[in-house]
């Protein structure tokens, strides 16, 4: 019998383990933190054998395989020694593809693969596929293959999952775009963090299909070194497109080599120029997969976004209060600011991440009555802006940040939670980060305001 050690307990280690008991791989399963009693009671429901609170390296490096967590660092020591012994150490996704055949749209970038992922799949779904979603979203591909396999996958993939790729194939691949990010897991070199989102397009053949910006830089710079065997169909916000799609300031154009389909803007249940970026790889993919134009329409009509993704909570006295604390780089936060004409108010901060506020300094500049500074450590924003924006506040209470955006507004402003930073400094995570968010602002009274 082969033996598989899964590092991590989590959604992907526990789907993984249960995979792999049920194609009769011994399976132990060590978590270096504390597993969850729900997890442990799962582990133990499918005669699993598990530790937690370190790993045990003779198990552990007594397998023939390894799958660890994506979050798992391959610098980790564990993980090291295995390797220098020969051991396979992969991803759960590429544990999870050795048994399914189901056709794999895989969809990676900095920005958008998320809202790219669910829509991709919303579209599809709601024409009527068989399909399935998994990744970075809901469960774990293989505890779903566990249970049933299906025709087609939309499945997001983070970079770090990616470098767990050997034999994973999509049939379709999306890269929506790069913009510098965990640098600190690439050894602070642009060109390896490049490298490691190209590696989407691994293994594709002639007869698959790569969705590509025709515009964002770093993507042309990945395409100067790497080849992309799958058919490349190109977005873009302006420039036509032989295969791929491009909007033409009313309509979104989709174009394969057997299909088109025009998409009126106003079809669109999101809004903002980089949802309509989402919104050209989502429709592409669909086409590609069989969707026709008349559910494309129906689809995006009824698409509805994940939490925290500029996301409005509420509406009092004519200002709005959006909710994008998913927005934790720069790049995440410049489309947000340039998605609205009205006044903002501005909530940022958290955990910087190396920014560089310049490219955004227009944006701020023009758009920005009043900046919020929600955060532990807010000099270098303070020092970004406090040339442009003249009231600038800093709070670590995000009550009194969504107060304080209440009384600095007017009717038509927003008040726009978009932090380009990360959340740890404060909050457990984004998500924490955006659900305090929301209590406050729902927690507002309008007659407390004078």
């Amino acid at each position: 019998m082969k033996r598989i050690a899964i590092l991590g307990a989590g959604e992907s280690g526990l789907g993984a383990a249960m995979l792999a008991r049920m194609n009769d791989y011994a399976v132990w399963v060590s978590d270096a933190g504390k597993i969850s009693d729900s997890r442990k009671a799962d582990l133990i429901k499918y005669g699993i054998s598990f530790e937690e609170g370190g790993h045990s390296e003779e198990m552990i490096l007594n397998s023939n395989l390894i799958i660890k967590s994506p979050g798992i660092s391959p610098k980790v020591p564990i993980v090291e020694k295995a390797l220098s012994k020969g051991i396979p150490v992969i991803d759960e996704l590429e544990f999870a593809s050795m048994f399914s055949t189901g056709k794999v749209i895989a969809i990676s970038g900095t920005n958008g693969k998320t809202t790219t992922t669910l829509l991709t799949y919303h579209l599809m779904v709601s024409a009527g596929l068989d399909v399935g979603i998994a990744g970075n979203v809901g469960q774990s591909w293989a505890g779903q293959i566990a249970e049933q396999d299906r025709e087609w996958w939309v499945i997001e993939c983070s970079s770090f999952q990616i470098d767990g790729f050997e034999r994973f194939k999509a049939t379709i691949a999306i890269l929506t775009n790069i913009t510098p990010d965990h640098l600190d897991r690439y050894d602070y070199k642009i060109e390896n963090y490049i490298n490691s989102k190209f590696g989407l397009f691994k293994n594709m053949t002639s007869r698959d299909y790569a969705i590509l910006s025709a515009e964002d830089a770093l993507t042309l710079e990945g395409l100067k070194t790497k080849k992309i065997e799958a058919s490349p169909h190109r977005f873009s916000l302006s420039a036509p497109q032989e295969k791929g799609a491009y909007f033409d300031g009313s309509n979104l154009i989709l174009t394969t080599e057997k299909k088109s389909a025009t998409i009126p803007l106003e079809a669109l249940s999101l809004k903002g120029t980089h949802n309509i970026l989402n919104s050209l790889c989502a429709g592409t993919a669909a086409l590609l997969a069989g969707v026709k134009e008349a559910d494309l329409i129906e689809g995006f009509k009824t698409f509805i976004n994940a939490p925290h993704r500029m996301e409005l909570i509420r509406e009092i006295d004519g200002v709005k209060f959006i909710n994008d604390s998913k927005g934790t780089n720069v790049e995440s936060t410049a489309y947000a600011l340039t998605s609205y004409e009205n006044p903002l108010i501005w909530i940022a901060g958290g955990v910087d991440k190396g920014n560089d506020y310049s490219t955004i300094l227009p944006s701020v500049t023009e758009k920005v009555k009043c900046l919020i500074c929600l955060g532990k450590d807010n000099e270098k924003l303070k020092k970004a802006f406090g040339a442009v924006v003249v009231d600038i506040r800093e709070t670590q209470d995000i009550r009194e940040a969504v107060k304080w955006g209440l009384e600095l507004g007017k009717s038509g402003d927003i008040v726009l939670l978009s932090p380009a930073c990360a959340s740890f400094d404060l909050f457990k995570n984004y998500e924490d980060r955006g659900e305090q968010f929301r209590g406050a602002v729902n927690n507002l009274k309008t007659e407390a305001i004078s």
